[in-house]
């Protein structure tokens, strides 16, 4: 392209980056449809796009139109969502869908769009300017990396400070003519060169201009003042079949896990590996008492950003109905797959199937 002339070298350099070398290819960039966008942005929250990019063709399938998600039923949207992590996000996914479909039309300013629930400044930003070329530059991790290691900034980026300097330098830095591309190539080029490891240094165009590279600050930057505390959660599940069916509830308590579906849960502050003889003891605990105990299954861990998860299943033939677990469903095991479970027990349906089936 005729390249115009920018007073910003960063800037220059950054969009010559992105219209001869960026290959990166994905299915919502040039997207114009604010509804798209918005979906790509939330499916991509705390996730990889490698894993993101089939959730959002999925979505996109199953419910091309916002007014298509917002009148899908709650078990479907999590069904599809299932394994994706994070689900508060689909809570507000099905939420915001609903009200943007009342209204009538997407929000198309930056206040108005920070207004839906799940919705932040980064988000709005993007759909803002990706959308409806509005001069608002995104902020994201790719984002911060990149400022913090050209400019030679230590201020933490997870800060009160640290938030306000990195806003206000990429404010001052968008392309006011195109934000929409500036602010893709700025993303791009940090997932693509200024990665969080290994960077690519030696062939990247802004090399002889960035602090940290001249002052070999790269693996100092960015830099965060918070330690992220890892909580470690012990999860004992007691799976309970009754005459050919599974006994599953859904999960109400307020946490990552709201609205899916479980087996019954003893969750410990410390490790206790079940046995035989802990299980029996556990089972006469709860009352049940007339029940053959048809496998332990060793011990599954899952870490999560903030989780350190070691989860053990106990699968329990019962005789009779337990009054104790009166809040529980049977399910078919065949429909199993229609209902949304945590990434780490979904793992163990097709065994659990299995086993109900060879059992009778």
């Amino acid at each position: 392209m005729n390249k115009p002339y920018f007073q910003n070298e960063f800037i220059y350099k950054l969009l010559d980056w992105h219209d001869s070398e960026n290959k990166r290819t994905m299915p919502w960039k040039g997207e114009k449809d604010p509804y798209k966008i918005w979906l790509s942005e939330i499916i991509l929250q705390q996730t990889r796009v490698a894993q993101g990019l089939a959730y959002y063709e999925r979505f996109v399938s199953a419910f091309p139109t916002i007014q298509a998600l917002a009148s899908a039923p709650d078990t479907e949207v999590y069904k599809l969502w299932e394994g994706l992590g994070y689900y508060s996000r689909c809570r507000n996914l099905i939420a915001t869908a609903r009200e943007v479909a009342a209204q009538g039309h997407f929000p198309s300013s930056y206040e108005t769009l920070l207004q839906l629930k799940g919705v932040g400044p980064y988000t709005a930003a993007a759909i803002a300017s990706f959308a409806f070329g509005l001069p608002h530059a995104v902020v994201d991790g790719n984002v911060y990396r990149v400022l913090s290691r050209y400019f030679g900034e230590s201020v933490p980026i997870d800060s009160t400070k640290g938030k306000q300097l990195f806003n206000e330098l990429a404010t001052k830095l968008l392309y006011q003519p195109e934000p929409a591309k500036y602010n893709q190539a700025i993303m791009d080029f940090g997932a693509i060169v200024c990665t969080p490891q290994q960077p690519a240094c030696e062939a990247c165009p802004l090399q002889y201009r960035c602090i940290a590279y001249q002052k070999g600050k790269v693996d100092l930057l960015p830099v965060k003042e918070k330690v992220m505390v890892i909580k470690h959660r012990w999860f004992y599940y007691f799976v309970f079949l009754y005459q050919g069916h599974v006994m599953v509830r859904q999960r109400l308590g307020k946490d990552i896990w709201q609205n899916l579906h479980e087996f019954y849960l003893i969750e410990s502050s410390k490790r206790q590996q079940l046995t035989r003889p802990q299980v029996i003891k556990l089972l006469h605990q709860i009352e049940i008492k007339d029940f053959s105990l048809l496998e332990i299954i060793q011990e599954h861990k899952q870490q999560l950003t903030h989780q350190s998860l070691v989860i053990q299943l106990a699968i329990v033939r019962v005789h009779e109905h337990p009054k104790t677990l009166n809040e529980f469903s049977l399910i078919d095991p065949g429909k199993m797959d229609d209902i949304a479970f945590p990434k780490t027990l979904k793992a163990f349906v097709p065994h659990i199937q299995s086993l109900v089936q060879s059992a009778g």
